[in-house]
């Protein structure tokens, strides 16, 4: 956070711009076995190449003045006349010259972003880390929370990747949990509403992306919470829904099945998104709910 506001000081970008920037890039970095785990604090990873100017002879320059005579990315951060693209505030001043070149305002920064990543659903992504960090005021975000109110009569066990049959073959990217009908349903983290409405398959459904560039969905609702919509930022344990049976046909199509949450999770790696079992996440979940409601 200190250099977040440090860049704030000097530059005048909001803290969770760059914030939203370096976030996006650590979850790269955590989906991806290309990228080495980050050598400092930021995560942002700028290729030898980009930093040091396409046709610099030497891949590795610390020099700022060639780097700039190539027309390299790298600059000088914190003074001590090089341009180290393993340092943390060089790479941060590197990224935040970026950003001032277009203008630190909303629809430029998103120009920005789409300048340097040429991938309209990295702009979302971050956009949304933005949204989550300005609304909250800090960066710790990691708190997480059971679907459904423990303590209540529900049951579940790992379905992911079973077959499934309606509308074609298809493998179950999901966990089921099957509840009394009208259960709430809630944010399991810190996220942002990227989408809501209905699916032929999933029914009524919610689409929540946290911090971690993880996308948690909700389907087979009985409903939505009253004014719930899309872009809006909210926190584990906030009531989205309702447990119902809602799907397998058009809008409105209910009762095919018993009632219950069909719970996936899905990770974005910056070139493809893919569905992973979410069960071990719902256990420990789970057993942290259960603790706090002991205490």
């Amino acid at each position: 956070m200190m250099l977040y506001k440090n860049i704030e000081a000097a530059m005048q970008i909001p803290w969770y711009y760059m914030a939203a920037i370096d976030q996006y890039e650590h979850s790269l970095r955590n989906s991806r076995r290309d990228l080495e785990k980050a050598k400092g604090a930021v995560g942002i990873h700028i290729e030898p190449e980009r930093w040091s100017g396409m046709l610099n002879p030497n891949k590795n320059d610390h020099n700022p003045l060639t780097i700039s005579f190539f027309d390299g990315l790298g600059m000088d951060g914190n003074g001590d006349h090089k341009a180290d693209v393993n340092n943390d505030e060089d790479i941060l001043f590197t990224i935040a010259n970026h950003i001032l070149f277009f203008g630190t305002d909303e629809d430029n920064f998103r120009i920005a972003l789409w300048n340097y990543y040429k991938r309209d659903k990295a702009v979302g992504i971050i956009m949304g880390n933005a949204s989550i960090f300005k609304k909250f005021g800090r960066i710790d975000l990691q708190e997480n929370a059971f679907p459904v109110p423990v303590r209540t009569h529900y049951s579940y066990r790992s379905t992911w990747g079973f077959a499934r049959g309606w509308g074609g073959r298809r493998s179950h990217e999901g966990t089921d949990i099957f509840a009394d009908y009208g259960l709430p349903v809630r944010s399991t983290c810190y996220g942002i509403i990227e989408m809501k409405g209905w699916n032929k398959y999933g029914g009524w459904r919610i689409g929540i992306r946290d911090i971690n560039n993880t996308y948690h969905y909700f389907a087979h609702l009985s409903g939505f919470a009253k004014d719930l919509r899309i872009g809006q930022v909210i926190e584990p344990g906030t009531v989205i829904g309702g447990v119902g049976s809602s799907g397998y046909g058009p809008p409105g199509t209910s009762g095919k099945f018993p009632p219950h949450l069909h719970y996936g999770m899905y990770r974005d790696n910056g070139f493809i998104e893919w569905s992973f079992d979410p069960t071990p996440h719902l256990r420990v979940w789970e057993r942290k709910d259960l603790a706090k409601r002991r205490s």
